[in-house]
Formats: C-alpha cells, sequence, structure tokens
C-alpha cells in the first residue's frame, strides 16, 4: 500500500477509499505489520515462547512446585546435566493459572537457568517487534495526516 491521497475530509491509502482517521491508522498498522514479518527471528521467537510452556507431564514434584515442564527445561538439563555456577542466577516461572503473575527463582544450575531463560528472550523479541510496529506505524500515520488527525 503506497499512494495517500486526501478528499473532503477522508483519506485514501493503497486503494482503500473514503476511510476515517481511525480506519487510516488500522490499515497502516495492518500495512507496517505485514511489511515487518518476513524473516525467521520471529517464527524463532514464537519458538521459544512456545518452548517454555509447561506441556509436559511429570510426576514427582514437591507440593508448591509449578505442574509439568516445558521442552526447552527438558532439552536443556539433558544437554547442560551436572553443569553447576559458582553463583546463583535468576529464573523466571510463569504461573499456569494466571499467565501475567511470574515469580523469581534463583539456581546455581546453568541448565534450569537456560531453560527458563529461552521463553523470556522469545518474549522480549516479540515484545520488541510489538513496539517497532507501534512506532513505525504511528510516524507514517503522523505524516499522512491533517493536523488535527495526528496523535501526537
Amino acid at each position: 500500500m503506497d499512494t495517500t491521497e486526501q478528499l473532503n475530509g477522508t483519506y485514501f491509502y493503497g486503494g482503500l477509499t473514503n476511510l476515517t482517521a481511525g480506519e487510516l491508522f488500522y490499515w497502516i498498522m495492518v500495512d507496517v505489520t505485514a511489511g515487518h514479518f518476513t524473516g525467521a527471528k520471529d517464527v524463532i521467537a514464537a519458538a521459544a515462547v512456545y518452548s517454555g510452556q509447561n506441556t509436559i507431564q511429570v510426576r514427582g514434584k514437591f507440593g508448591k512446585a509449578t505442574p509439568g515442564t516445558s521442552y526447552a527445561s527438558k532439552y536443556s538439563r539433558k544437554l547442560l546435566k551436572g553443569y553447576m555456577l559458582p553463583f546463583q542466577l535468576p529464573t523466571w516461572i510463569q504461573n499456569p493459572a494466571n499467565p501475567f503473575e511470574v515469580k523469581r527463582v534463583m539456581t546455581y544450575r546453568l541448565a534450569t537457568f537456560v531453560g527458563r531463560t529461552i521463553p523470556v528472550i522469545g518474549w522480549l523479541v516479540l515484545a520488541t517487534d510489538v513496539a517497532q510496529i507501534s512506532y513505525e506505524a504511528m510516524v507514517r500515520y503522523n505524516r499522512i495526516v491533517r493536523t488535527e488527525d495526528k496523535v501526537w
């Protein structure tokens, strides 16, 4: 979508006609989003987030432990078995009942740290994508619209 015009208080954008300011922003956001997801980085980030979900059932956990384990944790423990660090590193565990609740747990085990950090890195990459898409769409929108329709 590259054609932009204004006529009688409405906007034209990429073949779409008679758009209000809100509709124009929506279509710009769609256009920027479609142009942003072109590489493997985002697929890998989504896979990292998915690999950190506690979808594998395990037995033998204590009462307050988070039920299940993740593929990231399972394979990092398999590959890095026995590696201990001389200091503790923080890890974050998501509550399966409430995804917005996260608790911090310290560990000396390298495998535990790696397994719990993989999904965190995936979330950071996806959050960065959302911020970049929002910023690019806002800048493009503000360049196109009249002064009274600008967001800032």
